[in-house]
């Protein structure tokens, strides 16, 4: 998996930076794009191998003949990809408290090697606590594109993030 610089892929980014993002600078409506990561057949074979042993992850000849013709990603190896592209650029390194969980995981289309990711973010809700007022619950949609823009995972993020400035 090629993870060298991957960047920012939208004409805008957060204002605050990473190290200084807070509760308040996710905005309901904003998007953002970072990315890319390149999948190769070797990093396929090698997630599987320890993680998902299944013939259309882990044998390129057996997956010929498989649903896909070929051999495919993982979904939890996508998931993970996701994830290193979620807290390099998108999650707070200063507020992040905890993720309560994820909701509607779907695997839309396969990963192929060779298929360079990148996630496509919005922020669909982002509302204060209403029993710890020094936090916010922030929803996220996050779509992993290919190279052609199509989704090949969805789902919904929640995060809990520190206010900037704690209310009581």
């Amino acid at each position: 998996m090629t993870t060298t610089a991957t960047t920012t892929l939208s004409d805008a980014d957060f204002d605050a930076p990473i190290q200084d993002r807070f509760f308040e600078d996710y905005i309901p409506g904003s998007v953002y794009v970072y990315g890319s990561i390149t999948m190769t057949e070797q990093d396929i074979l090698r997630f599987a191998g320890e993680f998902d042993p299944q013939s259309i992850h882990t044998d390129p000849e057996a997956a010929e003949q498989g649903p896909f013709k070929g051999l495919i990603a993982s979904g939890w190896h996508t998931c993970a990809l996701m994830m290193r592209l979620y807290g390099d650029h998108y999650v707070s390194k200063v507020a992040s408290l905890a993720s309560p969980g994820i909701d509607e995981l779907r695997w839309v289309r396969p990963v192929k090697p060779g298929d360079s990711l990148s996630i496509r973010t919005t922020i669909q809700e982002a509302r204060v606590s209403r029993t710890k007022p020094d936090r916010g619950i922030v929803h996220t949609a996050i779509e992993v594109v290919n190279q052609r823009g199509e989704p090949v995972l969805t789902m919904t993020a929640m995060n809990i993030l520190l206010r900037r400035t704690p209310q009581r």
